[in-house]
């Protein structure tokens, strides 16, 4: 069999293919540095779900349902969830300000009034046998 030469990408044969290119593969799949269809068209394989059988033969991750190939790699749920972070933090930031603009204009005690319901409720939810609030410890 003969190799060719696609767009400088070597075209590989079944038979090709090592348990170590396997792996490296995978790992680049895993990582997020490529996707599935990137590597095939990177590394010259022919078979459209050879890279899938790799990941679910030997990948870290569940890769058993063919949706998973759609779904987000590690980095990028990572990335998604770092910018989710961020905005909730803004979120809180924003609602802070709020009520300490509602406690000047208003002359009250927002945050006060709030812990102490909450350190009466959580009172009222403790076991029997414990003096302490979870507040307190």
């Amino acid at each position: 069999m003969e190799e060719q030469e696609f767009k400088g990408y070597q075209r590989r044969t079944q038979k090709d293919y090592s348990l170590a290119f396997k792996l490296q593969i995978v790992d680049a799949v895993e990582k997020g540095e490529l996707t599935s269809k990137q590597a095939q068209l990177r590394y010259g394989i022919q078979g459209k779900s050879t890279v899938l059988v790799w990941l679910r033969k030997h990948g870290r991750l569940d890769w058993k349902e063919s949706e998973t190939m759609k779904r987000d790699t590690p980095n990028k749920k990572i990335r998604e969830l770092e910018k989710k972070l961020k905005r909730l933090e803004q979120e809180k930031e924003i609602l802070n300000r709020a009520i300490d603009i509602a406690d000047s204009q208003f002359d009250t005690d927002i945050r006060k009034k709030y812990l102490s319901l909450l350190s009466e409720a959580t009172r009222e939810q403790a076991p029997k046998g414990s003096d302490e609030s979870p507040l307190d410890q």
